[in-house]
């Protein structure tokens, strides 16, 4: 491991220290720690999407630190090390790629990333902890956000042939579902509409599966984009005297489309 990996393991062991350590480090524990886990990935992911290269750098290293802080706790536990866990991340790696550690040279190449797939989930399947699984959704973290978690069910059930062979019928799910939503909503029951409002998102969420387009990332970007002409609308209100309270319907419609036009980005 390089000094500057060994470093922040002894930093993680220090400020857990009984003798000089941090109190608020002390009090942690993996349960404690899990919003944080979850918080540093985000912040990787929106600092990979800002393209920003020493952002980038700093938040995977909050996102390591996340790594070796639960390490550290649980070497303290007499549970694991952080060398289990690279080896376990090792032998893993190595276990599912055959076709690039080929110590059998009767095992195939793979040429496309789909044959991976099936073959990684095969391998998977096979392996002593997943034998009692006994479906091809099993292992799918329920934690995930909901459209991610869609996304990833639909792709395992894909994998299989669970899958519609070309775009059209994709898009004619999607109308069939807002048809059925639409009927839901004349017979005023909230629980039918909430249901078929559900499967509006999941036919959507499958549409973007479909076209390779990843449905957590896209709702992203268009969130990121109300926030700039929202926050343009706001800006424009403030230059003028006034709140965005005081604007009427159709001037803030006005603003919107102002921002549209000056603020377009692909992202």
């Amino acid at each position: 491991m390089s000094k500057s990996f060994n470093r922040l393991v002894k930093v993680a062991s220090r400020l857990r220290s009984r003798r000089g350590g941090c109190p608020w480090d002390l009090k942690q524990t993996p349960d404690s720690l899990k919003p944080f886990l979850i918080e540093e990935a985000y912040e990787v992911i929106e600092a990979i999407e800002s393209k920003n290269n020493a952002r980038i750098v700093e938040e995977l290293g909050d996102l390591l630190y996340q790594v070796l802080f639960h390490a550290q706790i649980g070497k303290e536990e007499g549970r694991f090390t952080i060398e289990d866990v690279l080896k376990a991340a090792t032998d893993k790696m190595v276990r599912r790629h055959p076709h690039v550690f080929r110590r059998d040279r009767s095992v195939p190449r793979m040429r496309t990333a789909e044959e991976v797939l099936v073959r990684w989930e095969e391998l998977k399947a096979n392996e002593t902890g997943n034998r009692h699984r006994t479906s091809v959704l099993d292992g799918v973290s329920k934690q995930l956000p909901a459209l991610l978690h869609a996304q990833q069910l639909q792709a395992r059930a894909a994998r299989v042939g669970f899958d519609w062979p070309a775009l059209e019928p994709v898009l004619k799910k999607v109308r069939e579902e807002i048809r059925e939503f639409e009927r839901a909503r004349k017979g005023r029951s909230r629980s039918r509409m909430e249901d078929e409002l559900g499967d509006v998102l999941f036919a959507l969420v499958n549409l973007a599966r479909f076209l390779k387009i990843n449905a957590e990332d896209a709702l992203r970007r268009t969130s990121q984009r109300f926030i700039q002409r929202f926050q343009y609308i706001e800006q424009t209100a403030s230059k003028k005297g006034r709140t965005v309270k005081d604007l009427s319907l159709s001037e803030m419609d006005r603003f919107w489309e102002e921002a549209k036009r000056l603020l377009y980005s692909p992202l």
